[in-house]
């Protein structure tokens, strides 16, 4: 799993911890995603891959996960997988959105992340001031 910037994302359980795993877990990934490391949009690992990696039952895994759809944290989008969802306010949530479709749409094109970001930033210019 990676993080907003790309690199991969941290994630491990401390046995001797007091907290049980899926509660580490539970936490590690609520952070990760208020503080921005884990974008909206983004894919988690499935249940099987990120127990595996973490050296954890699947039904441990399976707790965490359910727990932070539970809170709106995380959403589960059938067979596509585990995303990260969408935050904020309905007009921030309504914008990453249409960022994540967009990106997910220029990447179905073949447009590197550059000439992508350079479009965005072309369309945002052409557009009257708001407010």
């Amino acid at each position: 799993m990676t993080d907003a910037a790309g690199g991969p994302l941290a994630l491990s359980i401390d046995p001797a911890a007091s907290a049980p795993p899926y509660e580490q877990l539970r936490r590690q990934v609520a952070e990760a995603v208020t503080d921005g490391t884990l974008a909206p949009g983004t894919r988690m690992p499935t249940v099987r891959a990120l127990a595996t990696d973490l050296d954890l039952a699947v039904n441990t895994v399976a707790k965490a996960y359910k727990s932070l759809e539970a809170d709106g944290v995380l959403e589960g989008r059938g067979r596509a997988g585990t995303f990260v969802s969408a935050t904020g306010d309905p007009a921030s949530q309504q914008a990453q959105l249409a960022a994540i479709a967009y990106a997910d749409r220029v990447h179905h094109l073949g447009l590197d992340d550059a000439a992508a970001l350079a479009l965005v930033e072309s369309a945002l210019r052409a557009r009257p001031p708001v407010g």
